[in-house]
Protein backbone atom coordinates (compact mmCIF):
# COMPACT_ATOMS: atom_id res chain seq x y z
CA UNK A 1 0.00 0.00 0.00
CA UNK A 2 1.18 3.48 -0.85
CA UNK A 3 2.50 5.83 1.85
CA UNK A 4 3.67 9.43 2.14
CA UNK A 5 5.46 10.99 5.08
CA UNK A 6 4.02 14.15 6.59
CA UNK A 7 6.97 16.05 5.10
CA UNK A 8 6.20 14.68 1.62
CA UNK A 9 2.57 15.81 1.92
CA UNK A 10 3.69 19.23 3.15
CA UNK A 11 6.08 19.61 0.17
CA UNK A 12 3.39 18.55 -2.30
CA UNK A 13 0.96 21.11 -0.87
CA UNK A 14 3.65 23.82 -0.91
CA UNK A 15 4.23 23.02 -4.60
CA UNK A 16 0.46 23.43 -5.19
CA UNK A 17 0.03 19.78 -6.14
CA UNK A 18 -3.67 18.92 -5.97
CA UNK A 19 -4.19 16.47 -3.10
CA UNK A 20 -7.45 15.01 -1.85
CA UNK A 21 -6.81 14.73 1.88
CA UNK A 22 -9.24 13.01 4.23
CA UNK A 23 -8.73 13.40 7.98
CA UNK A 24 -10.23 10.33 9.69
CA UNK A 25 -9.78 11.56 13.28
CA UNK A 26 -12.61 12.22 15.72
CA UNK A 27 -14.37 15.60 15.95
CA UNK A 28 -12.51 16.68 19.10
CA UNK A 29 -9.16 15.89 17.45
CA UNK A 30 -9.81 17.87 14.27
CA UNK A 31 -11.04 20.78 16.40
CA UNK A 32 -7.41 21.12 17.55
CA UNK A 33 -6.33 21.70 13.94
CA UNK A 34 -6.24 19.92 10.63
CA UNK A 35 -4.38 20.27 7.35
CA UNK A 36 -5.87 23.16 5.33
CA UNK A 37 -8.06 21.85 2.51
CA UNK A 38 -8.56 18.45 4.13
CA UNK A 39 -12.03 16.93 4.34
CA UNK A 40 -13.10 15.46 7.67
CA UNK A 41 -14.67 11.99 7.56
CA UNK A 42 -14.25 10.20 10.90
CA UNK A 43 -13.06 6.60 10.52
CA UNK A 44 -16.29 5.01 11.75
CA UNK A 45 -18.37 7.08 9.29
CA UNK A 46 -16.41 6.14 6.15
CA UNK A 47 -18.78 3.29 5.16
CA UNK A 48 -21.80 5.62 5.24
CA UNK A 49 -19.91 8.37 3.35
CA UNK A 50 -18.31 6.15 0.71
CA UNK A 51 -20.76 7.31 -1.97
CA UNK A 52 -19.34 10.85 -1.67
CA UNK A 53 -15.91 9.61 -2.78
CA UNK A 54 -14.73 9.21 -6.38
CA UNK A 55 -12.85 6.07 -7.45
CA UNK A 56 -11.04 8.11 -10.12
CA UNK A 57 -9.29 10.23 -7.46
CA UNK A 58 -6.44 9.37 -5.11
CA UNK A 59 -7.05 10.12 -1.43
CA UNK A 60 -4.39 10.89 1.18
CA UNK A 61 -5.62 9.57 4.53
CA UNK A 62 -4.57 11.24 7.78
CA UNK A 63 -5.09 10.50 11.47
CA UNK A 64 -3.15 11.18 14.67
CA UNK A 65 -0.31 8.68 14.13
CA UNK A 66 -1.09 6.68 10.97
CA UNK A 67 -2.91 3.69 12.49
CA UNK A 68 -6.53 4.65 11.89
CA UNK A 69 -5.71 6.09 8.47
CA UNK A 70 -4.08 2.72 7.69
CA UNK A 71 -7.35 0.97 8.60
CA UNK A 72 -9.27 3.43 6.41
CA UNK A 73 -6.78 2.74 3.62
CA UNK A 74 -7.32 -1.04 3.85
CA UNK A 75 -11.10 -0.60 3.78
CA UNK A 76 -11.12 1.85 0.86
CA UNK A 77 -8.56 -0.11 -1.18
CA UNK A 78 -10.74 -3.22 -0.78
CA UNK A 79 -13.64 -1.19 -2.24
CA UNK A 80 -11.58 -0.17 -5.28
CA UNK A 81 -10.34 3.28 -4.19
CA UNK A 82 -6.82 4.65 -4.70
CA UNK A 83 -5.37 5.76 -1.37
CA UNK A 84 -2.17 6.87 0.34
CA UNK A 85 -1.58 6.66 4.08
CA UNK A 86 0.25 9.60 5.66
CA UNK A 87 2.54 7.68 8.01
CA UNK A 88 3.26 9.37 11.32
CA UNK A 89 -0.01 11.29 11.03
CA UNK A 90 -0.57 14.67 12.62
CA UNK A 91 2.06 13.86 15.25
CA UNK A 92 4.66 14.32 12.49
CA UNK A 93 2.88 17.23 10.75
CA UNK A 94 4.90 20.47 10.92
CA UNK A 95 2.96 22.40 8.28
CA UNK A 96 0.11 24.87 8.78
CA UNK A 97 -3.18 23.85 10.37
CA UNK A 98 -6.60 25.41 10.23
Amino acid sequence: MKEFTAKEVEKKLAASEPLNIIDVREDDEVAQGMIPGAAHIALQTIPENIDSLNKDKEYVLVCRSGGRSGKAQEFLEAKGFHTVNMVGGMLDWEGPVK
